[in-house]
């Protein structure tokens, strides 16, 4: 969606092409003006990011244009569904800022849709068929060759009508029968090849129970629940633009000389680089353990990027600013880290933490003493006040700050060298401790007590700033930082590799020894913030009173470029 340049000045926008669609059919004064969208999720697994998108379209047009927007359940395979995923589904649409008007499911309209089988039987346009499915789709031919018609094809209406009826009455198994639409098959448009409308199965429905044993299937319940509900505008991706033609076959037949009927319009499904959007594959990484669950945070679930740290004004302005269009591509996922970033950096309080803690004693610093230091909870929005800092002689830094053989273009602590400590005062390194092994556990150094933050002598300059914690003051914490679950930008791409073979080895890294500043205590689950120098963190539901759990939600700035050039060398 491409905004113009003063919009506040002109009043308009340029619209998308879904948009313009509408305001061409509300200025011809179609539908008598209405404008009703629907978002019809099947309950069979978690929303993931790509869902994202269609719920901005769906819910986005109907609000803009003063219309309603239905969440309809798409449950026509009990096999699959689940009321888990029905409440899952519905969580996450109010989490991104979005309320449906109605809410109905497919299976609401069994008995509409049953009844509108048993007319096209008796209008001799659907047929059971006693084939198996491996038959019937064998005899489907190809684009390029017609079909086979069934030997049950020209069965009379009254035989079809009494086996439909002893179908849905229990009587033959799954899988030995089906009813089919009696159109051509020899249509150029493979779907209109005698279509599947029914099938047996014998499972207990979410919201029926038992009172089913035929289920209908989507290319003939989708329609008719959209023209049952009154829908205007059927906004789905583009790999339904085949079906569209069977869509307005079965809704012509249902509607007879009733005006009204449902549009169906396309756009471009999300695809996104570094992630896996099938919902197959999302599955097998659940099952396997290769993921924590359907909430992990590298899934591009939506209630993974919520545990995440993504807020739902950054997927929402990630949507906006792709757009919609009628061609598939795939977005660098570079685009949604920006989005999260912008958001945060507006919001998020800014805390220090180290991750990878070494001791730093300031030598020449009076024991015991304490100062507390104000500091800008968001100096981006001065009105979030201050917060106070405790500094002291025994602190905390990170092991990446101190190098003992530290080249030329190195900034931070050497023995020698001078850095300052963020909102409090420049020191200068004085020596360093390491354990049986060589590893550096304490690092010493002396503070120049003229150079405090804020009334420092202007003449006492250095090139480097790091953070710290207080020894005394900080808590422990865990911190999990997440990183890109795949190492392939595009995996659609890598057809002769396994999926699995494409995981990322680094995409978690668990650090259990953080140290994060004392006013982190009072954090709440989801809460988001900046650590100094490092990236938005927000604490993990897996938290306690006893053990603070951050999440990396990205960093600071893009380092994969680099790392994913590296690799490709």
């Amino acid at each position: 969606m491409i905004e113009v340049v003063n919009p506040e000045e002109t009043g308009k926008r340029t619209l998308n092409f879904i948009e313009q669609i509408v305001e061409n059919d509300l200025a011809a004064g179609k539908n008598g003006g209405r404008i009703v969208t629907r978002f019809p999720p099947e309950p069979n697994g978690y929303l993931h990011i790509g869902h994202a998108k269609a719920i901005c379209l769906d819910f986005g047009i109907a609000k803009r244009y003063g219309g309603t927007c239905n969440l309809r359940f798409d449950d026509t395979n009990p096999v699959k569904e689940d009321v888990e995923y029905v409440d899952s589904i519905m969580e996450d649409i109010q989490w991104l800022g979005f309320q449906w008007d109605n809410l109905y499911y497919a299976s609401d309209y069994f008995g509409q849709l049953y009844d509108f089988a048993l007319d096209l039987i008796k209008r001799g346009l659907a047929y059971v068929d006693d084939q198996s499915a491996e038959t019937i789709a064998q005899q489907k031919g190809t684009p390029t060759t017609p079909g086979i018609n069934s030997p049950y094809r020209d069965r009379t209406p009254e035989e079809n009508l009494d086996l439909f009826t002893r179908m849905q009455a229990g009587e033959f198994e799954e899988g030995s029968r089906v009813l089919r639409a009696k159109i051509d098959m020899a249509h150029s448009n493979m779907h209109f090849r005698d279509p599947l409308m029914y099938r047996i199965l014998k499972m207990s429905h979410h919201r029926t129970g038992d009172t089913w044993n035929v289920y209908p299937l989507y290319d003939f319940a989708h329609g008719q629940c959209d023209f049952f509900e009154g829908i205007t505008h059927s906004l789905c991706t583009l790999e339904f633009e085949v079906h569209r033609p069977l869509y307005d076959y079965f809704v012509e037949l249902l509607k007879g000389e009733d005006n009204y009927k449902p549009r169906q319009i396309e756009f471009n499904r999300l695809n996104i680089t570094y992630m896996v959007m099938s919902k197959r594959k999302m599955l097998q990484l659940v099952k396997e353990g290769r993921v924590a669950g359907w909430d992990d945070p590298r899934m591009p679930t939506l209630c993974g990027l919520r545990r995440r740290g993504y807020t739902p004004e950054s997927i929402r302005n990630f949507v906006d600013s792709i757009g919609y269009t009628k061609y598939d591509g795939v977005i660098d996922v570079g685009l949604l880290e920006h989005s999260i970033r912008e958001d945060l950096n507006k919001r998020a309080p800014r805390v220090s933490a180290v991750l990878n803690p070494i001791k730093l004693i300031v030598t020449n610093y009076p024991e015991g003493q304490v100062e507390w230091n104000a500091t800008d909870i968001n100096p981006e929005d001065k009105a979030l006040g201050t917060r106070d800092v405790p500094f002291s002689r025994a602190l905390y830094i990170e092991r990446d700050d101190f190098m003992i053989d530290a080249p030329a273009d190195y900034y931070r602590l050497s023995v020698g060298r001078e850095v300052r400590l963020k909102n409090a005062y420049i020191v200068r390194c004085t020596g360093y401790e390491t354990d049986a092994e060589g590893l550096v556990t304490t690092v010493t150094c002396e503070y120049l007590p003229e150079t405090k933050t804020g009334q420092a002598n202007a003449k006492h300059k250095v090139k480097g700033t790091i953070h710290y914690v207080s020894t005394s003051h900080c808590l422990d914490a865990e911190v999990r930082l997440y990183d890109r679950l795949l190492t392939v930008a595009n995996p659609a791409e890598e057809k002769d590799r396994d999926f699995m073979d494409m995981l990322n080895p680094d995409s978690l890294t668990v650090l259990t020894h953080a140290k994060v500043e004392p006013v982190l205590a009072a954090a709440k689950t989801l809460d988001s913030f900046q650590f100094t120098r490092l990236g938005y963190f927000n604490v993990d539901p897996d938290s306690t009173s006893d053990r603070l759990i951050f999440n990396r939600t990205v960093s600071l700035k893009d380092t994969w470029g680099k790392i994913a050039g590296k690799r490709a060398q």
